[in-house]
């Protein structure tokens, strides 16, 4: 290549640090990097050897999510998610804007649209004025415009053969002041996973999925082809969580090294609510492999009082409600009777009034405080050693009530040299079928640098806590 081409091109590679100001604006800390509020430059200038190029770019006003990937390398988690998100359009999913290389020292930035708030952050102000008797509940237009809009973005993954695998609150964004004023974005892809042909059952590639208080009965029984179905017993503790200010389904925390996917403490949480299991409603529990786990440790005596009438009404749900009715069908102990994203859309408790709006805070100020910058060794993830050492793809913000997550594997760094942005055309396209709602294709991915190839997915915005 003629040399002075190369350098050229090289000056001309934009650098996070050129295109944005993000010093001192830290709002996330994980296991996977650090995330930045961020503000696009009004200049720029690329200056390599004796070489120099100088552009302008004005800035926009938006503010951004940057994600920088902690380490060298990329992990399998990130890897996945970029490829999913660079073809996912949703405005209930969280869109991947850019993803940036800085081959001088190793490091992946990723580019969001800022999202000012998350459920995590919302419910628990709402628990914290429930603590200290505040009259401060969810409107209900919030809780039943905030469980549509995730049951939209849900719906499109699903339609589109996409399980989610790991949603619970920290990883339902909301949309701050602004063009998309309180619209849902869903975020963290990385443990997301194309079901319409896999090549091994999924239970095989992650033994473990979905955090412990929002994983479905199904998986914490071994089920080897579990089905989008966990992904709405996951919204149904989501639910629950908005009607109660509660997580539905809270036990204690532990360090689980193991990739057995059995928890006898978040089954009998489980049971203390809904009741025990009977045969006659889920026919197939039978099979499960962990079953005869399952009929070993647990009495069916020691719950024949527990029901989830009983625990909603202590909340003040009553349970001739719609809201209660559409979250009995969401938490179906049987996941082949459990009601699916688009049923859910149509079910009769959207159309009672207040209806739903595309602005979950519609008609109202936005009460809750904006995120914190982090400072020094503030850390934002307060979890115990414990659940810390196995959190891997969203690292929490506070350990009372909120559940450990899981590890990940890293695949090794990609030596190379330069910096360079992935664009469109970086990327060498395997047709697989199109995507529905949007103009995308699905694809298999591949990434070239230079004369190195590496196979991309990508991460997410939702895996750092804000």
């Amino acid at each position: 290549m003629d040399y002075d081409f190369k350098m050229k091109t090289a000056a001309e590679r934009a650098k996070v640090e050129e295109l944005f100001d993000y010093e001192g604006c830290k709002v996330g800390r994980g296991t996977y990097g650090h995330v930045y509020k961020a503000k696009r430059k009004n200049s720029l200038h690329y200056s390599e050897g004796n070489h120099s190029l100088s552009r302008h770019c004005s800035a926009d006003g938006r503010e951004y999510a940057l994600k920088q990937i902690e380490g060298t390398g990329i992990s399998m988690s990130a890897c996945r998610e970029i490829a999913l998100l660079r073809e996912l359009r949703h405005k209930n999913v969280i869109s991947l804007q850019k993803v940036f290389l800085s081959h001088t020292d190793r490091k992946v930035w990723l580019l969001f649209d800022y999202a000012e708030h998350d459920l995590w952050h919302i419910i628990k102000f709402h628990r914290s004025a429930k603590a200290n008797k505040k009259q401060i509940s969810f409107p209900k237009n919030m809780v039943k415009s905030l469980l549509f809009q995730i049951l939209d973005g849900i719906h499109y993954l699903h339609s589109n053969w996409v399980l989610h695998r790991d949603l619970k609150p920290a990883n339902i964004l909301v949309m701050g002041e602004g063009p998309e004023r309180g619209r849902v974005k869903i975020a963290d892809m990385g443990f997301a996973r194309l079901f319409n042909n896999p090549l091994k059952p999924l239970a095989d590639l992650d033994p473990v999925v979905v955090t412990f208080w929002y994983r479905a009965p199904e998986l914490l029984l071994g089920a080897r082809h579990y089905t989008k179905a966990i992904d709405i017993w996951a919204i149904g503790c989501i639910f629950a969580e908005l009607l109660t200010s509660e997580p539905i389904f809270h036990c204690r925390q532990e360090d689980i090294k193991t990739s057995n996917p059995y928890h006898q403490d978040q089954l009998d949480r489980i049971f203390n609510v809904m009741g025990f299991p009977q045969e006659k409603d889920w026919e197939d529990i039978k099979k499960m492999p962990e079953h005869p786990t399952l009929m070993k440790d647990f009495k069916r005596s020691n719950y024949v009082n527990c029901n989830l009438i009983k625990y909603m009404e202590k909340h003040k749900i009553k349970p001739d409600s719609k809201a209660f009715l559409l979250l009995q069908k969401l938490l179906t102990m049987d996941p082949t009777k459990r009601i699916t994203s688009e049923q859910a859309m149509k079910d009769s408790y959207f159309s009672e009034d207040p209806l739903p709006s595309q602005d979950v805070f519609e008609g109202m100020p936005i009460p809750y405080p904006k995120r914190e910058f982090l400072t020094g060794d503030d850390n934002d993830d307060k979890a115990d050693t414990g659940a810390s050492k196995q959190a891997a793809a969203a690292d929490q913000s506070s350990s009372h009530n909120q559940p450990p997550s899981k590890r990940v594997r890293v695949i090794p760094p990609v030596t190379t040299t330069g910096g360079s942005t992935i664009g469109t055309s970086d990327y060498q396209v395997k047709h697989v079928h199109n995507i529905q709602g949007g103009n995308q294709q699905q694809t298999g991915i591949t990434m070239s640098t230079g004369n190195t190839s590496q196979t991309s997915s990508s991460i997410v915005y939702g895996q750092s806590r804000f």
